[in-house]
């Protein structure tokens, strides 16, 4: 079990200054992980409608890249009318989204529950073309993270981290960016959630962007060890944008990752999963390099009745993200 609260502890002018002044070190980013409250737990919210799920559910999964549109973003759901919804790079107190709740304001919307958990702490205002968007010189809190939207109340939750020794902070590891300076890493959320079919474990996550498949491979190694041991018995599924094919030249081919065989090597089945690349032009990410399949679900004792792709563009063509939502049915 992770400590759960009604609000995230801010990070104080003080601490904010000691996070900007310390040595660009793994040790120093632990201790500094160490004494932030808020990356370590997670925020509950919002209101469930249901007591439990039907044992045939809808899961979307949608890296929202920062989420500058709540309502609207919630609102592009509609024709998949998902039961749980898993989300990645959702802002909380950025200047970026108007110092929004963005995960907040999209379980209102869709009069669901919510867990929320701090990937990063950032301390600027983002790329130049996020800085467009912002109204403020300032972030009133900062946290960047991942979401888990639930139609039914949560029985468990439990926040885990990807990463520890500060792949974005510390100048060894070869990823600190300076435009984009930050305290935390990667992570994930593990829930259980109840049905009429007995429990089931959903997890929100996202993995490394600025690393090789080797990295990737030992941060799922590690979900699926804490999610063995969060829920044993259960059926699990898993989504969210897990970065597949970065930073493997020339062709950046997602199927020369090896987690996809590490995970089947341990009951799971990528079958959850849309044909199709996820990725596409956005008003934060105008240019990609390339598109991508990025976005997957993995599952353990389930059988997908269904699978999907949402283009992430609104009715009048304009992109909400730069990663469409993927959705499965799945069945206990």
């Amino acid at each position: 079990m992770t400590q759960t609260v009604a609000a995230l502890p801010p990070v104080s002018e003080a601490a904010r200054a000691r996070i900007l002044s310390a040595p660009r070190t793994a040790e120093a980013h632990r201790a500094l992980m160490a004494e932030t409250p808020a990356m370590n737990a997670l925020q509950l919210g919002g209101q469930a409608t249901r007591a439990m799920l039907d044992p045939v559910l809808t899961v979307a999964a949608w890296n929202v890249e920062r989420c500058l549109f709540p309502a609207e973003t919630a609102a592009h759901l509609a024709p998949v009318a998902p039961d749980i919804v898993l989300l990645s790079e959702v802002d909380h107190g950025m200047a970026r989204t108007a110092q929004r709740h963005t995960t907040e304001e999209m379980a209102a919307h869709l009069n669901m529950a919510y867990v929320f958990g701090v990937e990063f702490h950032e301390l600027d205002l983002g790329g130049p073309t996020e800085r467009a968007f912002c109204r403020d010189d300032f972030n009133t809190l900062g946290w960047h993270g991942n979401a888990i939207l639930s139609a039914v109340p949560f029985r468990r939750t439990a926040l885990l981290r990807l990463d520890d020794h500060g792949h974005w902070f510390a100048a060894d590891s070869g990823a600190a960016d300076p435009d984009q300076p930050r305290l935390g890493g990667r992570m994930a959320i593990l829930a259980e959630v109840p049905t009429t079919a007995g429990p089931l474990c959903v997890v929100s996550t996202h993995l490394e962007s600025n690393a090789a498949a080797a990295h990737r491979h030992a941060q799922f190694e590690k979900l699926l060890d804490a999610v063995e041991a969060f829920a044993p018995d259960m059926p699990v599924l898993i989504g969210g944008d897990l970065n597949t094919g970065n930073h493997l030249p020339p062709d950046f081919d997602w199927r020369r990752e090896t987690l996809f065989s590490m995970a089947e090597a341990r009951g799971y089945s990528w079958a959850f999963t849309a044909e199709g690349h996820t990725t596409r032009p956005s008003l934060i990410t105008p240019h990609p390099d390339r598109v991508m399949k990025l976005d997957w679900f993995a599952g353990r004792g389930l059988t997908c009745r269904d699978r999907g792709l949402l283009p992430s563009l609104t009715a009048g063509g304009k992109p909400l993200s730069d990663h469409d939502c993927v959705w499965c049915q799945a069945e206990l």
